[in-house]
């Protein structure tokens, strides 16, 4: 375990603002994790920091990373389970050496294994828990459990770990054989070409409400290319809000607010943010 005090959260956010956290804290196994999570009264748990938006004052929350645990244990039969701290990316490029397949089409989203189970993320028809057969969490009473897909609540964007506010320490999976490359390849190229990775932003903002996309109702809307502050929805994918230099935690939240009660006014549709806002 390693703590740093009075840490600055710039770092580890993808928008490169955030504040000063009163600790930040890597934990190198589950054991430790518990111990830290029974003594701490506001913590939060941090990926890489994708899909994170953090405020950028001085906040009272201890931020707990799990990037230590990041192992992959492959128990045969295109069964793996995987630790929280795995950057996803990782995940793929392993299951290539193993000619693994079933998550091929979200090949290129950022973010760790964990993260991408806690929101069970998803791309292009595929979702993170097409694939899972188990989770372990620690849940609400510090206990450590391993709960089967099936006794699990999932939907779009949406885990009974989320709502639960559950913290994940491993994911078990089982893969079909025969991995796609020529898949992992094109959508590592279409994310390449149409998200503005060039540029600090919180990834996909907002969920896509039933029926449609919500790029194509902010488009719709005329607010592509908003700008407030320092903030901006990216010319290259509206459904993207950039960092152009200097913004601060206000102005994201303002754009996200004149984005929702736009695409509101103009198609009825009421959007919902995919990001996690951490305001302390």
């Amino acid at each position: 375990m390693r703590l740093h005090k009075n840490h600055v959260m710039k770092e580890h956010s993808n928008m490169k603002i955030g504040g000063v956290a009163k600790e930040y804290i890597e934990i190198e196994n589950k054991d430790e994790l518990v111990d830290i999570l029974k003594t701490k009264e506001k913590v939060f748990i941090l990926g890489n920091g994708t899909n994170t938006l953090i405020n950028d004052g001085v906040l009272e929350t201890t931020f707990i990373s799990l990037k230590d645990i990041d192992y992959i244990d492959d128990k045969g039969d295109g069964v793996v389970e995987v630790g929280a701290g795995l950057d996803f990316s990782d995940l793929i490029d392993y299951m290539g050496e193993k000619n693994y397949s079933g998550l091929e089409n979200l090949a290129g989203i950022p973010g760790t294994v964990g993260g991408l189970v806690f929101m069970n993320g998803g791309a292009h028809g595929t979702e993170i828990f097409d694939k899972i057969i188990s989770v372990e969490i620690v849940d609400e009473n510090n206990e450590i459990r391993k709960i089967s897909k099936e006794n699990l609540k999932f939907s779009y964007r949406i885990t009974e770990i989320k709502e639960k506010k559950w913290v994940v320490i491993s994911a078990t999976f089982k893969f079909d054989i025969g991995y796609l490359s020529e898949v992992v390849d094109r959508y590592k190229i279409k994310r390449s070409e149409n998200h503005p990775l060039n540029e600090p932003n919180l990834g996909s903002t907002f969920k896509n409400p039933e029926g449609h996309f919500s790029a194509r109702l902010i488009i719709e809307s005329g607010l592509q290319g908003e700008i407030i502050g320092g903030a901006q929805v990216s010319m290259v994918h509206p459904n993207f809000i950039v960092n152009k230099g200097e913004a601060k935690f206000s102005d994201i939240l303002d754009i996200i607010e004149k984005v929702k009660c736009g695409v509101k006014e103009k198609t009825g549709i009421q959007l919902e943010e995919e990001i996690i806002i951490v305001r302390d």
